[in-house]
């Protein structure tokens, strides 16, 4: 960073955005900007300073980072890359964690002219996966294979879903229908979402099922040298069928149709239906399960690295382990950005961050601080 941070905007005061603004406000100045008057309130009630903000405009973006040293953004993924492009014309510097689906690269001529450094998909999955990859890659000579496993589950098994949103649920439903893409000896594959199913056992969980999502995003274009990769999403067994149902049956469709006079697509319907029932409420307990491997060469040697997360919800500050997995690694990176740790200009997908020699080693110990804890073999 150019000059010191220390006023930092957060843009969106959702479950992870508040954790975050929270997390931020022992160390700078933070002001959290969002259009609903009922976040914003639980946010004052945090005894932070509040903004409202049209988010859903360029304008309404750049009026609320106008006095920013730094932007944080937690608006959900549609909105994402609209709201960063936004934030870098004012010219101001972004940790964001929207996981939009455009191409995060399309901003990066736009970044460097601004002088300014992005760093996007900076949660925990996409996230501290991609650090570890790059961490890894830069002290190994080859890396095969890579392959992240993660999930946030509600602590309560309650059917018919036995499943609860951590993060926006439309970005849930998003990972259902994008087709899924992953690396296999070489060659980018791709697969509808929630296909090849696997049945894997965790430690202090029991049994889960793993499904493809399009998860790997920037690390296709980053590490063209790893000739495997893929990365799975995890959830209680039984819900992959559930949500494929719905899928093949048409809910998730975009597409309006006309039904008793009335105009509305599948997906309005069904996420009016479906989200109450996936909403977490107050005092909800969950927890994030993680699991990356990563083998290949150092030295000529055989090397094989296993990395794992177990976190749960926060009793004490009532906080989502999906909001303190993801929320606070991105403001561990913000923390590193705000002390000179990382400069590299234009957009930055994690694994670059992972590849700034001592980058993985501050935002685990950041997140360790927090109680996040990554177990290593």
């Amino acid at each position: 960073m150019t000059h010191p941070v220390t006023h930092v905007v957060v843009l969106g005061a959702g479950r992870v955005g508040g954790a975050m603004a929270k997390d931020l406000a022992p160390d700078f100045k933070v002001t959290v900007a969002d259009r609903s008057e009922a976040a914003l309130a639980r946010m004052r009630g945090a005894g932070l300073a509040t903004r409202p903000a049209d988010l859903a405009t360029p304008d309404g973006v750049k009026a609320a980072v106008a006095d920013a040293d730094l932007v944080v953004g937690a608006v959900p993924g549609f909105m994402g890359f609209a709201t960063a492009r936004a934030v870098l014309e004012a010219g101001k510097p972004l940790v964001d964690i929207s996981f939009f689906d455009e191409d995060c690269f399309e901003l990066d001529a736009l970044a460097k002219a601004q002088g300014l450094t992005a760093i996007v998909d900076c949660g925990v999955a996409p996230g501290c996966g991609n650090i570890i990859l790059g961490d890894t890659a830069r002290q190994w000579d080859h890396v095969d294979t890579f392959e992240c496993l993660v999930g946030g589950l509600p602590a309560v098994r309650t059917w018919p879903y036995e499943y609860k949103a951590g993060f926006s649920p439309i970005d849930v439903i998003e990972e259902y229908t994008r087709p899924a893409r992953y690396v296999k000896d070489g060659r980018m594959v791709t697969l509808p979402a929630l296909s090849e199913p696997e049945l894997l056992d965790f430690e202090g969980l029991g049994t889960l099922e793993s499904f493809n999502t399009d998860g790997l995003r920037s690390l296709i274009r980053s590490f063209p040298q790893v000739p495997d990769m893929k990365e799975k999403t995890l959830r209680y067994p039984g819900h992959i069928e559930k949500m494929r149902m719905l899928r093949e049956s048409g809910f998730f469709r975009k597409e309006k149709l006309q039904l008793a006079g009335v105009e509305i697509s599948p997906l309005d319907l069904t996420t009016a239906l479906l989200f109450p029932m996936w909403f977490m409420e107050e005092g909800d307990e969950d927890f994030t399960v993680m699991r990356v491997t990563v083998s290949g060469l150092k030295d000529g040697q055989r090397m094989r690295r296993e990395l794992n997360l177990l976190d749960r919800y926060d009793p004490a500050t009532k906080t989502t382990s999906m909001a303190r997995t993801t929320g606070y690694t991105c403001t561990a990176a913000v923390r590193l950005l705000a002390r000179g740790g990382y400069s590299h200009q234009g957009v930055n997908p994690p694994e670059f961050l992972g590849q700034e020699p001592g980058a993985w080693d501050f935002i685990r110990g950041e997140l360790a601080k927090r109680g996040v804890v990554f177990t290593e073999s």
